[in-house]
């Protein structure tokens, strides 16, 4: 597990691993925060690799304190902007910053964002890279990057126009405005908006639900989403008797339909790993 010290690290919690960004007193996002969150990552995929007999099943991201995050810090881009080489520096922490959405995005479970309050910049790019999007109803967020003439690069604008099309994407990366949690909502950005009181709790047990269900087939659910919104249905389609074919042969699938002939409706439990 990675550093309990560290401003981003795992947590167990029975089958979910929590991430935690823990960065006081506004979870900026520095230098040190983004290399603690590409290992972090990095171990992500390793956790919930098919077959690991202590596999986690589904990943919570979640923030300690009053805010998820302020942002980034600004002096990091100051260093960049005005260092040696700030184009070939600014790719490189855009390769980087890409490379930690997309590990998160194609892990082979469920995850879940947390969002109990204020969300900008990198921490809401982390948010939209997770499957399910959480929030609070004090929850508010923003892609603030145009006040330093930045546009949001770890991944925000495209996934925001993946889940409430492109004209939103544009008007809230345009505005740099902050959206309360009900607005986004509205959008399709956020999945559900939960009560303040009680919040964390009900993250937990959310992420949990999921953890309990077939890894395996969320695993394909997955799949063949993406597959879906980046290259179209059929294409989604094509896949099917690969990828839900190969369901038959688990774990999962053999357990679930022996307790629902057995037990009824309901029922069902999963093991396959």
């Amino acid at each position: 597990m990675t550093d309990t010290a560290a401003p981003v690290r795992i947590e167990r919690d029975g089958d979910v691993a929590v991430v935690v960004l823990d960065n006081p007193p506004l979870n900026l996002f520095t230098p040190a925060v983004f290399q603690a969150l590409d290992a972090v990552v990095g171990e992500l995929a390793a956790l919930t690799a098919p077959g690991r007999a202590d596999r986690a099943r589904a990943v919570l991201v979640e923030a300690r304190g009053k805010v998820v995050s302020g942002g980034v810090d600004v002096t990091f881009f100051r260093d960049i902007a005005e260092g040696p080489d700030p184009v070939g520096r600014g790719g490189e922490l855009w390769v980087q910053l890409l490379r930690i959405t997309q590990t998160l995005e194609d892990l082979p479970v469920p995850t879940v964002f947390a969002a109990h309050g204020l969300t900008l910049t990198a921490a809401f790019e982390l948010a939209l890279s997770c499957d399910i999007l959480l929030a609070a109803e004090k929850a508010s967020f923003g892609l603030v990057e145009i006040v330093v003439g930045l546009t949001p690069s770890m991944g925000g604008p495209q996934r925001l126009a993946e889940r409430a099309g492109p004209a939103r994407a544009r008007e809230l990366v345009f505005t740099g405005e902050r959206y309360p949690a009900a607005v986004l909502e509205r959008w399709n950005v956020v999945n559900r908006v939960l009560p303040d009181e009680g919040f964390a709790t009900a993250a937990r047990e959310y992420a949990h639900r999921v953890a309990a269900g077939p890894t395996v087939a969320h695993a394909a659910t997955k799949q063949l989403v993406a597959t879906a919104v980046r290259q179209g249905v059929r294409a989604a389609d094509d896949l099917v008797p690969a990828v839900s074919g190969a369901l038959f042969g688990t774990a999962d699938l053999r357990g679930a339909v022996a307790s629902f002939l057995s037990e009824g409706p309901g029922k069902a439990t999963y093991s396959g790993r």
